[in-house]
């Protein structure tokens, strides 16, 4: 009799990068809603912007490398890696801002390294570093949360400070003044600068009763998101513990030490990127540690880089250099940090 024969594997993988890729999109979906809702319709134009630049660029190389197109943007990475940008963006920045971004992540950052596996370093936080370092004036403008703008912010606004070009002394200068304003953490950390306490720079009306009005609801649905990828096993739980951990650690000790001058854990972990990082931007497959020991490592030192940054660095916001700045050390980490192989001592 003949039997059919097959090569290894026999068992089917539980996880395919289409569907890892998947269940992230719909991890964020929550927090894009929110950020949607709480900053407006500039959010949704650079989700747009970023993820079909993304796309383009990602069938562009494919082409140039002689790659199957279709298939290969079948696995939504490059969706993932725009949405990622677009959400990290200020919320009213100029289109080529994020057209730039998108194109920086995928074709400098991903397929010159040599595409999806391969690329050292997080495709969406190289981008917005480098734009960042390059366009600091576009880079930390943001528009208020929709409960501090009493009259909205129209679409057609919305669409004029996007795509038209913005001069001194126009009207369309005078209505970004109007609706835009720093974050909570770059007011914060520029306002103890000039030597005000905590309790009188929470006084402004920009935070909320949380962490800062609006972030911290966007904060809270991307810890939703992020319970569900770790519910679904998509990623693991140490790297988020880790990164949060970190980050709440340090923001602790400070504050035990100087109330007056530190702001509390919870304003560190509910402002910012801090779930965003921890949850859908530091677990990345590609570019994170890959022993068990090492992913809670690099998580720990993510979230105490960013504190370091966020209150002596030169930037308000420290996760995108802080996750930079691990996945070069993560190698030396999955060194160090290899599991026992069975039988030796």
């Amino acid at each position: 009799m003949q039997f059919s024969t097959s090569s290894s594997p026999f068992i089917a993988p539980q996880n395919s990068v289409q569907r890892i890729m998947l269940w992230v999109l719909v991890a964020l979906v929550p927090g894009s809603i929110t950020m949607i809702w709480q900053f407006g319709y500039g959010v949704l134009f650079n989700i747009i912007i970023c993820v079909s630049t993304a796309i383009m660029a990602e069938a562009l190389m494919l082409a140039c490398r002689g790659r199957p197109i279709i298939p290969t943007l079948m696995d939504f990475s490059a969706l993932v890696t725009g949405l990622l940008l677009a959400l990290a963006l200020p919320t009213i920045a100029p289109w080529w801002i994020p057209f730039i971004g998108a194109i920086i992540a995928i074709i400098i950052t991903k397929h010159l390294y040599g595409g999806l596996g391969y690329n050292p370093f997080n495709p969406a936080m190289i981008a917005f570093a480098v734009l960042i370092v390059s366009f600091p004036k576009s880079m930390t403008v943001w528009v208020l949360p929709v409960a501090l703008i009493p009259d909205g912010l129209s679409l057609s606004n919305v669409i004029s400070l996007i795509f038209s070009p913005i001069s001194d002394n126009t009207p369309l200068q005078s209505l970004l003044d109007g609706i835009t304003a720093a974050t909570p953490l770059d007011q914060m950390k520029t306002q103890l600068n000039l030597n005000l306490t905590v309790q009188e720079v929470q006084a402004n009306h920009v935070f909320g009763s949380l962490a800062g009005e609006g972030w911290q609801w966007v904060a809270i649905a991307y810890f939703i998101g992020g319970i569900t990828l770790l519910a679904k096993r998509i990623i693991s739980w140490q790297i988020p513990l880790g990164v949060l951990l970190g980050l709440f650690a340090c923001s602790m000790f400070t504050y035990l030490l100087e109330p007056s001058s530190a702001p509390s854990p919870l304003f560190h972990l509910l402002s910012g990127g801090a779930m965003l990082g921890a949850f859908f931007i530091a677990t990345d497959p590609v570019t994170a540690s890959t022993t068990v020991k090492g992913r809670f490592i690099f998580g720990l030192l993510i979230g105490l880089l960013t504190y370091i940054i966020r209150t002596w660095g030169g930037y308000p916001e420290g996760i995108a250099f802080a996750v930079i700045l691990m996945n070069m050390a993560v190698p030396l980490i999955d060194q160090y940090t290899q599991p026992r192989v069975y039988g030796q001592k």
